[in-house]
């Protein structure tokens, strides 16, 4: 990584369901990607930029940056010192039960903004990641659940249902099955639209309107995503790249590198210790934020 540059990506065994980054990046740009859980980002240090669906956003100290499941997302420094934060990856299921136990919310549930000015709650994010490395379950837990609990009443609620879909969205959808079930031998553009009966550029068109993103970005998020649940089920890296179409594991690790911020070798290590896995050496990010 670039120098002074360091990532811990993480889970503690007492708080199932939620991953933990605590980073510090200067020079670090994170591809166009999406989360299957929610990203609740404490900004400590100096600030990050990053593009929300097509809106440019700032974070800053005492703000945290919040991305809702399969919300195509980028990030980058936006100032040139960098930025450093501390990030909390709660299951979709965790944030849903926490709003129907506390705001009687039963169903999708997301977030409306994705920056927010709350330095205490941004402090809480802090003391979920202090309380983990410190082993105190009850704290990790309880502050987790207080600062969910917040954010959702300040900013959250029920997701909209989207309208109807046209004929494009369906498409998109269509084209979305075929590029999932096809993932290591992925059709060209021309060749995915003449069997969906449309044009190239109508389906280009229309698959970004959907997801956010054009099909072969997209699929590089997807690859990512689904190596990442190989890893998880204790897949060699080499392995999974190959299981999910990357041409060999640099190509795994250049790109798992820029979704998740730390290589896939890291991850998986992380996953199955339970414990810290670093990028920037043994010592990981003591002294950090």
């Amino acid at each position: 990584m670039a120098s002074g540059e360091r990532a811990r990506y993480w889970q503690y065994p007492e708080l199932p369901g939620v991953d933990l980054l605590h980073a510090r990046y200067v020079r670090k740009a994170f591809a166009r990607h999406t989360h299957e859980t929610f990203v609740f980002a404490a900004i400590t240090e100096g600030v990050e930029a990053f593009h929300h669906h097509d809106e440019l956003v700032h974070a800053g100290p005492g703000q945290i940056a919040l991305v809702n499941p399969g919300t195509p997302h980028t990030g980058h420094a936006g100032v040139p010192e960098g930025w450093t934060y501390r990030t909390i990856y709660p299951d979709a299921e965790i944030v849903r039960s926490i709003a129907a136990d506390t705001l009687a919310l039963r169903g999708s549930v997301g977030f409306t903004s994705p920056v927010i000015d709350d330095p205490y709650a941004a402090r809480l994010v802090v003391g979920v990641h202090r309380a983990a490395e410190e082993g105190n379950a009850l704290a990790a837990d309880s502050l987790l659940r207080l600062v969910t609990a917040r954010m959702l009443r300040s900013h959250g609620g029920l997701i909209t249902p989207l309208p109807p879909r046209s004929a494009g969205a369906r498409n998109a959808a269509r084209a979305r099955e075929v590029l999932e079930g096809r993932m290591t031998e992925p059709p060209t553009l021309e060749r995915l639209a003449a069997e969906l009966d449309t044009s190239p550029f109508a389906l280009l068109r229309a698959f970004r309107d959907t997801y956010g993103m054009p099909p072969h970005t997209w699929l590089t998020d997807a690859r990512v995503r689904r190596a990442r649940r190989l890893l998880d089920a204790g897949v060699p890296p080499a392995e999974a790249a190959a299981a999910v179409g990357f041409t060999d594991q640099s190509h795994l690790n250049r790109h798992f590198t820029r979704s998740v911020g730390v290589p896939p070798g890291a991850y998986q290590r992380a996953r199955e210790a339970g414990r810290p896995a670093g990028t920037g050496g043994a010592r990981g990010l003591r002294g950090i934020g």
